[in-house]
């Protein structure tokens, strides 16, 4: 498997990619729908237009990635639940090193499993490149910024998502955040900076709650320089939501330390979570199947949303 530093190297900065479109469209039958109603809080000029790339030559568990990069029209996409509803919604953070976001591998197939489930999904298009970004692909863990604008976008979603509940037959209070790598980061952020007011309220959607009702963090970055150095715009106290973490032992882009850090963080302000590490499985592997048992993590997780009574047990 690619790593995920060479994957974000191939699609992000390689003007030369082999497939290119201008602005994402979900698949037939999906509407995006704009965060804002008008120019977002604190727009800055992005380095080109909208662009989506897809390297055939770069598989992720037998397929390509798509990438969408030079985001400033934040949008949200609603996938309705298959089956019976469950009232459960999770809005999803494609990850991409706050550069790109990987749409479909952390995206679309995510809201393909979820619905199976009964869950509402609400595929979150943020705007990048956010910080913290490092244009030279070097995507170690040392820049422990806030992602602004990303985290507005996120915290504007979910407040979206409570204000249409009803629309949507979803129950505002389960509504939840998943999120890879860099979206891992933005699933810590909104569930501990949800008392922030990151922009000023645009309409009457902003008087609702921020703060996810559930967490699932998979491979994330930004939380910690170390097991020891944790991240300070992270502050983990008992209001943080139950969170569930996922990590590969050989994670050598973000490092096994960040979900190390982040549970240790919410054991010690006493918050449910649940704490996954396998041996093997790299970074950036989503939810397509490879020959490694950390691929079925969905399971897991299925599991975890049931016991927190989101989803029937099966």
């Amino acid at each position: 498997m690619k790593t995920w530093a060479i994957a974000l190297c191939l699609l992000a900065a390689c003007a030369d990619a082999p497939a290119e479109t201008l602005v994402w469209q979900p698949a037939a039958g999906h509407a995006q729908i704009p965060l804002w109603p008008a120019t977002p809080p604190d727009a800055r000029p992005m380095p080109g237009p909208e662009t989506v790339k897809t390297d055939p030559t770069a598989l992720i568990g037998g397929k390509p990635m798509t990438a969408v990069t030079n985001v400033s029209l934040p949008t949200m996409t609603v996938y309705a639940p298959q089956g019976k509803n469950t009232g459960a919604a999770v809005v999803v953070f494609p990850g991409g090193g706050f550069e790109i976001l990987a749409i479909d591998l952390e995206g679309t197939d995510v809201c393909d499993w979820l619905t199976t489930k009964g869950v509402t999904c609400v595929l979150l298009k943020y705007r990048v490149p956010s910080a913290p970004y490092d244009w030279t692909c070097d995507c170690r863990p040392h820049n422990l910024n806030l992602s602004m604008p990303s985290l507005q976008d996120a915290q504007r979603a979910l407040r979206l998502v409570r204000s249409r509940a009803a629309e949507w037959h979803v129950d505002p209070h389960k509504i939840g955040v998943l999120g890879f790598s860099a979206g891992g980061f933005l699933v810590a952020e909104v569930s501990t900076q949800f008392k922030r007011r990151t922009y000023a309220p645009v309409d009457a959607a902003d008087k609702e709650s921020s703060r996810p009702d559930f967490a699932l963090a998979i491979y994330p970055g930004h939380l910690a320089t170390d097991s020891v150095k944790f991240n300070p715009h992270v502050p983990v106290s008992r209001d943080t939501p139950p969170t569930f973490v996922l990590q590969a032992e050989d994670d050598h882009v973000d490092g096994v330390e960040q979900a190390l850090a982040y549970y240790n963080a919410l054991k010690n302000a006493d918050v449910p979570a649940e704490l996954h590490i396998y041996p093997r499985g790299g970074h950036a592997f989503g939810l397509r199947p490879t020959p490694l048992a950390i691929t079925h993590w969905p399971v897991l997780a299925e599991t975890w949303m049931s016991s927190l009574g989101l989803i029937p047990s099966e």
